[in-house]
């Protein structure tokens, strides 16, 4: 039978990338951890690791006993997380990442259910890129991420992606600027100076593509990977920019613009990812239900 104290070594070092990082994070010697993996490798009878230069990479039997390892710790971890969640002598901790292009009130929108269940929840948030987030939720140490989109193909991570609803987007301009515009939308935006997401964010590919189809030449004066400073530089004139419709009324009196048009063919879409192929997670239950109720 797998020693699994020898398995999660392995799975340390190649989800960390290294023996060295891995007993930084495992606070345990680099001896034992290449010890531990030798062991391993014995019993399975094939190398998990060839050296390249200074680095250690995957052979094709390691990337096969990674992919079972994530599962293996994933499962865990839900069984783990399961039995927390049954437990009501104590406020449940909710670990959650949202990705750095998802705007902060559509963020809050969609995890606020979870803060009206019977049983108290306490949020642990952070805010990073999706990349860096998918990173700690393989490691565990996030329960979910609001994001988006799905998690990419080309990271390979491990990982559900779970589908919470979409809407349009509204385009906004600050009261000055919106009595410049003298034609009607979206000719409006031809030659106006217009604030658009950085490429971090899946909606500014279909947005160029929206106007390139309707011919359409803003002059693009800023790109943002914040969508709260896009907001203030929109706020202050600098250009027209675009929100996700679904909070359009909640920007427009918060910053003080004018919704200027709206558009239903550029989607913005959102995804709860987590570890768990199935949400059971009453918290994640509650975001996941009533988000599809407020998007869709």
């Amino acid at each position: 039978m797998i020693n699994f104290k020898h398995l999660r070594y392995f799975w340390a070092a190649a989800k960390q990338g290294g023996i060295i990082k891995a007993s930084e994070y495992l606070h345990i010697t680099p001896q034992t951890i290449s010890g531990q993996i030798s062991l391993l490798e014995e019993q399975l009878g094939e190398a998990l690791f060839t050296k390249a230069g200074r680095n250690l990479e995957l052979t094709e039997t390691g990337r096969m006993v990674l992919s079972y390892a994530d599962e293996i710790f994933s499962l865990g971890s839900e069984l783990e997380q399961s039995v927390k969640n049954a437990s009501t002598d104590r406020t449940q901790v909710l670990k959650v990442g949202v990705a750095d292009v998802v705007p902060k009130s559509i963020a809050y929108r969609l995890l606020a259910p979870a803060m009206n269940l019977d049983d108290p929840i306490r949020f642990i948030c952070k805010e990073n890129s999706l990349e860096s987030l998918l990173a700690e939720l393989a490691l565990h140490k996030l329960d979910l991420i609001i994001a988006d989109g799905p998690i990419p193909q080309h990271l390979g991570v491990r990982g559900f992606s779970h589908s919470l609803g979409e809407c349009g987007v509204s385009f906004m301009a600050a009261p000055n600027l919106a009595k410049e515009l003298t034609q009607s939308f979206p000719k409006c935006l031809s030659g106006a100076p217009l604030l658009i997401p950085s490429d971090l964010s899946l909606v500014q590919t279909q947005l160029l593509q929206w106007l390139d189809k309707l011919h359409l030449h803003p002059n693009i004066t800023g790109e943002f990977d914040d969508s709260a400073l896009m907001k203030a530089f929109g706020q202050a004139g600098a250009g027209i920019f675009i929100v996700p419709s679904a909070i359009a009324n909640e920007v427009a009196n918060q910053y003080q613009v004018e919704i200027i048009g709206q558009c239903e063919d550029i989607r913005e879409k959102f995804f709860a990812i987590s570890s768990e192929r199935r949400l059971s997670n009453p918290a994640l239950i509650a975001i996941n239900q009533t988000a599809r109720d407020w998007l869709n």
